[in-house]
């Protein structure tokens, strides 16, 4: 749905409107100076080449050390498979981790891809409703609560989340791995939103767990959307089938992708500065939704999305942003691509746009709304 609204917006500006983008979850600015630099010189070499599948190995060793930099932990470059972004690292960990009809638990709402991922792989997603009194995050109880419904083989959660940058607090996720555990599940972990944080602190799954299959990515942090560039850090038991699969299936990830990686890590600074944009973006909407009347919305810890109710307004979120679009110019994405049963209440707002974009959409959206 979020392509859709994507698609009537560019339309709109074909037409000769402005439009402001508030649908899409990625980053506003390019990629590094550093990154660009590295890809160059890759280029000016001239041969770029398949590698091995689970990634170059100097990419795979400063991942790993980004594990101890970060979070204190000692991951081996190993345990490390660089993948053609994120998508492709979700689509690996569900073939190499679970058979056929088999059920993976999913907190609602959450991102629409996970499902659409498991279906078309033939196994089953369990959408577990998440509530205001638990953060809107799954826990211990409604996790064991959809396994004695009918057993489940995994769970997989996001942190920051997906529409909402919910966070879960550190003792949340231990918990959420222990039980999972203690029923003999699959744990995936999606990081992709690390170093995206502004209230709290996102912890890795590897804190907990060895066990956890954890996916990160270079799309959202470090603003390389395009260059289709993600990992994962895998048990010892999965490396040799996600490695026979990435085998078959892609080869490798694209060898100037992984070099043009592997120089991110030496962006921080710059990224930083990015990461600031988005924290006054942040602070924007935060201050100007609730005065217009979205005053009910999930924690927005981090990432740079904020998931808000439009029940003062409408029971029909694609209708209303419908609406928003063509009489105010302002694109969001309607809430039931991320939650089938209660997203028609409930819209997304990206704030990865510029600082006057954020700004401008708020004032239109009050003037259209007053």
């Amino acid at each position: 749905m979020v392509m859709e609204v994507m698609r009537a917006a560019i339309d709109r500006e074909a037409a000769g409107e402005r439009v402001i983008h508030m649908e899409v979850g990625q980053p506003g600015a390019p990629a590094p100076q550093p990154v660009l630099a590295a890809a160059r010189a890759a280029l000016e070499h001239g041969r770029i080449a398949y590698t091995e599948a689970m990634g170059l190995r100097a990419l795979r060793t400063r991942i790993a050390r980004s594990y101890a930099d970060a979070h204190g932990i000692d991951v081996s470059p190993d345990r490390i498979a660089v993948t053609t972004g994120s998508s492709a690292a979700f689509n690996l960990a569900f073939l190499a981790a679970f058979d056929h009809g088999e059920r993976i638990a999913l907190a609602s709402p959450g991102y629409p891809a996970y499902r659409n991922f498991l279906h078309a792989l033939g196994l089953e997603a369990v959408e577990v409703p998440v509530e205001a009194a638990s953060r809107y995050v799954m826990t211990p109880e409604l996790l064991e609560a959809a396994h004695r419904d009918k057993p489940l083989a995994g769970v997989l959660v996001a942190s920051p989340a997906n529409p909402s940058g919910t966070v879960m607090q550190p003792e949340a996720l231990g918990a959420l791995i222990e039980a999972a555990h203690d029923l003999g599940l699959r744990f995936i972990s999606d990081e992709i939103y690390h170093g995206l944080v502004y209230d709290g602190e996102a912890e890795t799954a590897l804190r907990f767990s060895p066990h956890a299959i954890v996916v990160n990515s270079f799309s959202k942090y470090y603003c390389m959307t395009g260059w289709r560039i993600g990992w994962m850090v895998l048990p010892e038991d999965l490396l040799r089938p996600c490695e026979r699969l990435a085998q078959n299936l892609y080869i490798s990830a694209p060898e100037l992708s992984q070099i043009a990686a592997t120089a991110a890590f030496d962006s921080r600074p710059e990224l930083e500065v990015i990461k600031a944009t988005y924290a006054e973006n942040r602070r924007i909407l935060l201050d100007r939704l609730p005065a217009i009347g979205f005053d009910e919305f999930h924690p927005a810890d981090g990432a740079f999305y904020i998931y808000a109710s439009v029940r003062r307004f409408s029971n029909d979120s694609i209708d209303f942003a419908r609406r928003m679009l063509a009489e105010a110019g302002v694109a969001a994405t309607p809430g039931p691509d991320f939650d089938r049963v209660n997203g028609h209440q409930w819209m997304r707002f990206s704030f990865a746009g510029t600082t006057p974009d954020m700004a401008e959409a708020m004032d239109r959206i009050a003037g259209w709304l007053r």
